[in-house]
């Protein structure tokens, strides 16, 4: 009976070891299931968005369509609304009613890193003229502040100091406009005014700026009328080059209705929404509508293009451009005011990684995201336009696997919000 016992007592010992030997095989199998798993997924930049930045405005101030935004060699964040324009009147009661509430904010607005409102300026004044509708800001290497004229009635850019000290416009004012013509009142209206993408001296609605500090090179997306990238010295606002889709010579003959399914076509087609340059000298030109980027030389030599969700249709997926801040800038951020999403592209292939953000107004979500730039240290900065009208951050949290096509809401984690 002893015997039987301590037999009995061995085998479920054995049995006993047997099961937890299999059970760690069977952890370890996992675990290198999930280390391949991991090492064989996208690896891209990760975010989390910053549901506390900025502060809030002083004197009862909101913001209209936000419409721009950069960051400059301070690592102060730059943005332009269209303010009181596009506020609602029952967003604008201090204004109508002197109520306690709302006023819009000065068109130009600069924030620290901490959300602290620093400067605010902005709006008509001697000697220039303010855009109907401004349209994108850049800071440039000597500390000036560029802002594209977008309105029906615009075809200039302007040029100021960070304190609001105006410098230089380039281009007039309603040079656009069909004779007798009355003056359009949306963003993408058209009647009334007549593209000119081969005017040496005035634009069409120009969309961004990105100023190239090596060549002292300012390259305007022009834009939401005409149908070209425009390069002018940024010193004099002479131009210099220009060219159209394919590097091809630009034509404002009215397009087609788009056709994802059909060949590209051989010219831009309005909105050309932002030319921005990497710091390997290529310039990426996005063809919003077309949802579609195309990639150039300085000079205008076509390289090679990407399209992007392409039956989106409507106002298109490639609204903006913003690079990584590592030195080979291996990713490019571009948000889809349409999809309400930023996308993540590999910047050598263009091939899409995967996507956060969602439609929505809490943070992290978005109505129509329109504008985007980066940080040093990589984190990202959006704009919202139509009734989103919004400045959000998303914090960079490194390198890693994402889960998926879109992620959806970047919202902070437990253990980052401790």
């Amino acid at each position: 009976m002893r015997n039987l016992k301590h037999t009995r007592n061995v085998f479920v010992g054995a049995s006993f070891v047997a099961i937890l030997g299999a059970l760690a095989v069977g952890q370890a199998v996992l675990d290198t299931t999930a280390e391949a798993q991991a090492a064989s997924a996208v690896q891209a930049p990760r975010f989390e968005v910053d549901p506390l930045w900025p502060k809030p405005l002083p004197n009862h101030w909101i913001l209209g369509q936000t419409i721009g935004v950069w960051v400059d060699a301070d690592d102060h964040i730059w943005i332009v609304h269209r303010s009181s324009s596009t506020l609602d009147e029952q967003e604008k009661g201090l204004e109508l009613n002197n109520a306690e509430c709302c006023a819009g904010a000065p068109p130009v607005l600069e924030f620290d890193q901490a959300g602290n409102l620093l400067r605010r300026w902005g709006g008509p004044g001697q000697g220039y003229e303010w855009p109907d509708g401004n349209h994108g800001i850049y800071i440039d290497h000597k500390g000036f502040v560029w802002i594209g004229g977008n309105g029906p009635n615009d075809s200039h850019v302007l040029k100021f100091t960070k304190d609001g000290r105006f410098v230089m416009q380039v281009g007039k004012k309603g040079v656009r406009r069909r004779t007798g013509a009355g003056a359009g009142k949306e963003e993408g209206q058209v009647a009334g005014f007549v593209g000119n993408s081969n005017d040496p001296e005035n634009f069409g609605r120009v969309a961004k700026i990105y100023v190239d500090a090596q060549a002292n090179e300012a390259y305007l997306a022009d834009g939401y009328l005409n149908k070209r990238v425009a390069v002018i010295d940024a010193d004099t606002g002479k131009l210099k080059r220009y060219w159209g889709a394919y590097g091809n010579r630009p034509d404002d003959t009215p397009l087609p209705a788009y056709n994802p399914a059909g060949p590209p076509n051989q010219q831009f087609r309005n909105p050309v929404h932002c030319a921005d340059l990497s710091t390997d000298r290529m310039l990426y030109v996005c063809d919003r509508a077309h949802d579609r980027l195309q990639v150039f030389t300085p000079e205008g030599r076509f390289v090679k293009e990407a399209f992007f969700l392409r039956n989106t249709k409507a106002s298109g997926t490639v609204w903006d451009v913003a690079f990584s801040k590592d030195p080979q800038q291996r990713f490019i951020y571009i948000p889809d005011g349409m999809n309400n999403r930023v996308h993540v592209v590999d910047r050598q292939s263009l091939q899409l990684l995967t996507s956060f953000g969602d439609g929505g107004r809490q943070p992290g979500q978005f109505y129509g995201v329109h504008s985007i730039a980066t940080d040093r240290a990589g984190n990202i900065y959006t704009t919202e336009t139509w009734e989103g009208k919004r400045l959000q951050k998303f914090v960079f949290k490194g390198l890693g696997p994402v889960s998926g096509p879109n992620q959806g809401v970047v919202w902070p984690s437990t253990a980052s919000a401790k």
